[in-house]
């Protein structure tokens, strides 16, 4: 579904680009689909052992993020902090803080990605090899 008025967007999920490809589970980022102005959204859905756990995490230079988990627990690696985080919980980020996020299971976690959203993301993120190793 799609509607787009002039001082209005609506849509589905499923009708924005699934960012992840052939890695399970969907992120759809949203931003770009409903023409929002100001405010970065993305939906995930992340079965159980996935994330960047045994990978790399990553900060921004500006940008906070809050995460907004809907069903599940995930666990946030910031800094040198392990968070499990459950059902009906928020979590700011500020900018320059490693973080990354995985799902240790067993079951589905879903949440939404927050930010501010920026004209140029390219200088905005840097990534961090083995930032959680396993």
């Amino acid at each position: 579904m799609f509607v787009h008025m002039s001082y209005y967007t609506i849509t589905a999920a499923a009708d924005a680009p699934d960012v992840l490809g052939d890695y399970p589970g969907e992120m759809y980022m949203l931003t770009d689909a409903i023409d929002a102005e100001q405010v970065a959204f993305t939906y995930r859905r992340m079965p159980p052992q996935t994330g960047g756990k045994g990978g790399y995490g990553h900060s921004h230079k500006t940008q906070e993020e809050v995460y907004f988990v809907i069903s599940g627990t995930l666990q946030f690696k910031l800094g040198d902090e392990l968070v499990d985080v459950g059902p009906y919980t928020c979590v700011r980020v500020a900018p320059e803080t490693l973080r990354s996020i995985w799902n240790e299971g067993p079951d589905d976690v879903e949440l939404v990605i927050c930010s501010v959203r920026l004209a140029d993301q390219d200088d905005e993120h840097e990534i961090h090899e083995g930032f959680w190793p396993q």
